[in-house]
This record gives structure tokens, C-alpha cells and sequence, in this order.
């Protein structure tokens, strides 16, 4: 039987990011403590840097608790200050209710993101173009099922390749 708690300084954590404007340390830990349905990962992340790029999910709807430092979140059009204890949404849709969180202050920024869970996926990337397309994808491996990043417009036809 898996122990049903965890304490956030045990979640074991690894680098995330590119090494420019994205890193941080990140941890999911849900499934260590035998949780199904619900995503649960701690983020760590250093002045001047973010998590993720801007994006919006289609069908996993997260929630994010901002538990040290300060920054910024961007939402949609708009930004907004955010800093220790303030609990943000982030539900499915299009461009309108993208998200991303910035670490703009002078101190380490840790915030848990918590989400439901989906078996298959699709992010969109407002910034960039791209979308990607997940199945059967382990997170907190990064291992198995299929995970595709690609730009809009760049596809094949259905039938292409088919005889």
C-alpha cells in the first residue's frame, strides 16, 4: 500500500526548462502518494524565470497555489501580481484563458499546480504557434503513449501515406 502523504520538501524534484528564460525545478507527486485524477506537481523557480510557455489545455483544467515569492501571471490579455497564498485558475478553452506565470520577484518562487487528469491531451502555445498532442503520456517520467509538438497548419493530409 502506497503511504497517502507526502511532504513537499520529500517530493523529489528534477531541472525543467531550456536553459534560457524557462527553468525551474519541478516534482510530480500525486501518483507517490496513491492519488488518481488529480495531477499534483511542485514547482521551484528563480527570479526572472517561468515554468512553462504560455499555453492552454483542452481538456485538463488546473489550479495553481502560490506558496513563496512573488511574480506575475499572465492570463489571457491581461496580467496579473500574484504572490504568496493567492490561488489561481486555469480552466480549458482557447487563447482568452491561456496562462503562464512569471517569477518576476527577487526571491525563489514555489507554487503547486494541481489539475485534473486526462489520458489524452492537446496544449496550444499562443506565443509561438505550436500545439501539442499527448496520449498515454507519463508527466512525471516523461516516458510512453505519444507526445507531438508541431505548429499550426504544418499537418498531412488524412489519407496521406495510405494505399
Amino acid at each position: 500500500m502506497t503511504k497517502p502523504i507526502i511532504n513537499l520538501a520529500d517530493v523529489p524534484l528534477h531541472e525543467a526548462g531550456n536553459g534560457k528564460g524557462f527553468n525551474a525545478k519541478v516534482g510530480s507527486f500525486g501518483n507517490l502518494i496513491g492519488s488518481t485524477g488529480i495531477g499534483c506537481m511542485l514547482h521551484v523557480v528563480e527570479p526572472g524565470q517561468k515554468a512553462f510557455p504560455f499555453h492552454v489545455h483542452h481538456q485538463i483544467h488546473e489550479l495553481f497555489i502560490i506558496l513563496e515569492g512573488e511574480g506575475e501571471y499572465r492570463f489571457g490579455g491581461e496580467r496579473y501580481k500574484v504572490k504568496a497564498d493567492d490561488v489561481l485558475a486555469a480552466p480549458t478553452g482557447g487563447p482568452e484563458v491561456a496562462h503562464q506565470i512569471i517569477n518576476t520577484g527577487k526571491t525563489v518562487m514555489k507554487y503547486l499546480g494541481l489539475s485534473t487528469a486526462a489520458d489524452t491531451e492537446v496544449v496550444e502555445y499562443p506565443d509561438s504557434g505550436k500545439f501539442g498532442v499527448t496520449s498515454r503520456y507519463d508527466w512525471a517520467t516523461g516516458q510512453g503513449g505519444i507526445r507531438h509538438i508541431a505548429r499550426t497548419g504544418t499537418g498531412l493530409d488524412y489519407f496521406d501515406g495510405e494505399k
